[in-house]
């Protein structure tokens, strides 16, 4: 195991911890907590799937695809917010094309993520195809996304008392969850196979 693999997992698992403290202030002072807790996690985390992984080759991989993920997720949920801010509007039509917008745009950059780190390709032959076949499966990856956070904010609407700006990060949260179960499979056994 890298250091680097430390250092990512520590980063990302920091950032998210600010994000869920911005976004529960409200709640609890004691969200803060997980400014600590979080890349305590995420440290701990990496180096569980390691150990499994002298076994299970795939979860070490899973892990890594998962904290890029949870860096997509959050710039996803980054653009979505500064959207709902910008426009002050968090439900409707408007939230379905300002999820879509967010989703590509935090898209965008996770194939260098997922092809250089979580899948350790670096196979320059054949990337035209590849990048081809990486924007198909994050399009259906797309749909899954934009479908299951839609039908929870305008179908379901907010639930347990929430606000539409809190219901719409869970339902954000709640769409990238469901999007992580096809894209790293079809990314593992279709885009990055080996």
């Amino acid at each position: 195991m890298k250091n680097l693999d430390f250092i990512i997992s520590i980063i990302i698992s920091f950032l998210t911890a600010v994000y869920f403290s911005f976004l529960f202030d409200s709640i609890s002072p004691y969200i803060w907590g997980l400014l600590l807790v979080f890349p305590i996690l995420g440290a701990l985390g990496i180096w569980i799937a390691y150990l499994i992984s002298k076994k299970y080759l795939f979860i070490y991989q899973f892990a890594k695809f998962a904290l890029i993920g949870t860096m997509t997720a959050l710039v996803d949920l980054v653009i979505l917010n500064l959207l709902i801010f910008a426009f002050g509007i968090a439900v409707g039509i408007s939230f379905t094309i300002f999820k879509t917008i967010s989703f590509l745009i935090a898209f965008s950059t996770k194939y260098f993520g997922d092809k250089f780190w979580a899948f350790t390709d670096d196979k320059m032959i054949g990337i035209g195809r590849q990048i081809g076949m990486f924007f198909g499966v994050t399009l259906v990856g797309l749909l899954i996304n934009v479908v299951v956070a839609s039908l929870m904010v305008n179908w379901l609407g907010p639930q347990f008392g929430l606000s539409n700006k809190v219901w719409a990060n869970i339902a954000g949260i709640s769409a990238s969850l469901a999007t992580i179960i096809w894209n790293f499979p079809a990314y593992k056994y279709l885009v990055f196979k080996k």
